[in-house]
């Protein structure tokens, strides 16, 4: 079974222009250059979008990392960079301390 679909768009022609500027510079075809574009650009929702929902106070920020496909670390340097307020609150605190010390 083939992986690939073929998914069709209408572009603006303006759009068209920019996507023909990064193929020459990048001596790519379209397939190849719209495939690299298009992850770069879901990678970047996916991270704006879980670093929300942990901003919410919807997801732990280790799953935040998780469903967004990045380190613990990406993710808190994202965080951060964005001034998303941290979740952590006292009970996790001592939940934290509790592991700490051996479940005590």
């Amino acid at each position: 079974m083939k992986k690939d679909r073929m998914v069709g768009t209408r572009l603006p022609l303006e759009l068209v222009r920019e996507l023909e500027l990064i193929e020459d510079v990048e001596q790519a075809d379209r397939s190849t250059t719209v495939r690299r574009l298009l992850s770069k650009a879901i990678q970047q929702w996916k991270l704006e979008h879980y670093v929300r929902q942990y901003g919410d106070g919807k997801l732990t920020l280790a799953r935040a990392a998780r469903e967004a496909g990045v380190s613990l670390w990406e993710m808190m340097d994202y965080a951060r960079a964005r001034k998303v307020p941290v979740q952590y609150d006292l009970e996790d605190l001592q939940r934290d301390v509790r592991t700490i010390h051996g479940g005590t």
